[in-house]
């Protein structure tokens, strides 16, 4: 197998052209922490293209992903200026392999974070939070993947689109939440879902971005993870998330 930069250059080359690439394991699967080493790579071509890192995003928040990837912790990528796309705007197809959206609940930190946190805690170092849908797009052929492949493939991080942001003193315990294509239910459930409350994902980011050097910086936006399963995009499509108690979020795809 190639070296972890050499990796690190093929990951980073097929999301900036929406290039499909083999799957790593299928070789030789990436340890969890080689995987990591992968990512952090990438992600510094990214920066040195320009991107600025505005974040973090969760994966794997629901027990039942891990039980299914065969993991026992949450994993997590970082998140770009160059992702972030207008509420109400439009997404083009052409920049993706093969995007998928999902339900989120986002918070925006009004101080640094990192280490071993209470959820008191992590709470006191948020600003706001917001309903928010996340465009994943892993980059290996047909949508499938280890979890090294995925953590080197920055958690198949892609673009996220943010509503609007509404106190921190909001109750996001359990908070129905309905992803809508072209007007009709797609996927529906709740904020609940990610790790049984959303500030536990926030909690996990602390500890993880800490183990890289990492913090989380006053003005970060930290994606909690999917609420529920995942819609494959198409052009054409009006995609829109409703969330109980903080509003709605919403993107059209083009071509």
């Amino acid at each position: 197998m190639s070296g972890l930069a050499e990796i690190a250059g093929i990951v980073d080359e097929a999301a900036r052209t929406a290039s499909e690439i083999p799957q790593f394991s299928d070789e030789r699967p990436l340890s969890v922490e080689e995987a990591y080493a992968v990512q952090a790579l990438s992600m510094q071509r990214r920066y040195g293209r320009g991107e600025r890192r505005v974040g973090i995003k969760m994966g794997l928040t629901s027990r039942a992903k891990m039980l299914q990837v065969g993991v026992s912790d949450v994993t997590w990528g970082r998140l770009t200026d160059a992702m972030m796309r207008e509420e109400g705007g439009t997404v083009s197809m052409a920049q993706f392999v093969h995007p998928r959206v999902e339900p989120e609940i986002a918070f925006l930190m009004k101080k640094p974070l990192a280490g071993e946190v209470s959820a008191l805690q992590a709470m006191d170092a948020v600003e706001a939070v917001a309903p928010a849908l996340e465009i994943i797009d892993s980059r290996y052929k047909a949508f499938k993947f280890d979890v090294g492949d995925v953590i080197a493939d920055n958690s198949s991080s892609s673009a996220f689109v943010l509503g609007q942001w509404a106190s921190r003193e909001t109750d996001i315990s359990n908070l129905g939440m309905l992803l809508s294509i072209d007007g009709r239910a797609g996927e529906i459930g709740s904020s609940a879902a990610i790790l049984g409350h959303p500030l536990r994902s926030l909690v996990a980011a602390a500890r993880m971005v800490a183990s890289a050097g990492e913090r989380l910086n006053a003005g970060d936006i930290v994606l909690a993870g999917g609420a529920t399963a995942a819609i494959p995009l198409a052009a054409g499509q009006a995609v829109s998330l409703e969330v109980e108690r903080l509003g709605t979020v919403a993107f059209r795809v083009e071509a």
